[in-house]
């Protein structure tokens, strides 16, 4: 029950009826109104006490009274539920990758990886690493590559463009670097890949825009620069 609810109930029992045989002065009291209900109810002081009709007190509350041998029980009506807050709005979705877009992303990133490992796995088992050979797999790239900056229909789309792009200009810059060196020397090493950075960014490039292309939105790395 309610803290205004109890307050009334206190005051009902100060403005019961006095016990037959008492002494009596009577004289108006005023009125009575009772907060969150419009109108008011005559009261009496007698003997410098205040007292109010419990039936014009229920018609005033909107209670009701009920009667049973000695007992009088006046019904008070439920508390008004409380207004629940409006729920908070959802924040606005972030506009994430088109599905063109993530479809020739991904599309672009498998053939930079088997380019990669081709080119890895020849100078491992000293393969002949020439221009025709490699070429094949640029040209794949190019291809995937023009194709998802033509999807490109969404800011993220063409920041991601933008990455992709990086990535192919460094794999390409690779490849360039170990076809200059089978033409300089018989041998490479098969440790040549073992720390270096620009090998080290490319797949740290790769690792970056897998988890964008999880995501679906788009995630700044400084290995796509």
């Amino acid at each position: 029950m309610s803290n205004r609810y109890l307050g009334l109930l206190r005051l009902i029992v100060l403005l019961s009826v006095p016990a037959a045989g008492v002494s009596q002065t009577s004289a108006p009291g005023g009125t009575l109104a009772v907060a969150g209900h419009a109108g008011q109810t005559p009261v009496v002081k007698i003997n410098g006490k205040t007292y109010v009709d419990l039936e014009s007190l229920a018609r005033l509350t909107g209670g009701t009274l009920s009667f049973q041998a000695n007992q009088t029980t006046l019904t008070l009506p439920s508390a008004p539920a409380s207004p629940q807050p409006a729920p908070a709005a959802a924040p606005a979705k972030q506009p994430g990758f088109s599905v063109e877009f993530l479809k020739a992303g991904i599309e672009e990133m498998s053939v930079i990886r088997e380019w990669r490992s081709a080119l890895v796995n020849a100078v491992q088992t000293n393969s002949p690493v020439n221009d025709d050979w490699i070429s094949g797999y640029r040209r794949a790239a190019d291809s995937r590559l023009s194709l998802a900056e033509a999807a490109a229909s969404t800011d993220p789309d063409r920041q991601a463009a933008v990455m992709l792009r990086n990535e192919f200009n460094n794999m390409q810059q690779m490849s360039d670097q170990f076809l200059a060196m089978r033409k300089n020397m018989n041998y490479i090493s098969p440790d040549s890949f073992d720390n270096n950075p620009l090998d080290q960014k490319i797949l740290s490039c790769s690792r970056a825009l897998g988890a964008m292309a999880a995501s679906g939105q788009v995630q700044d790395d400084i290995s796509c620069h």
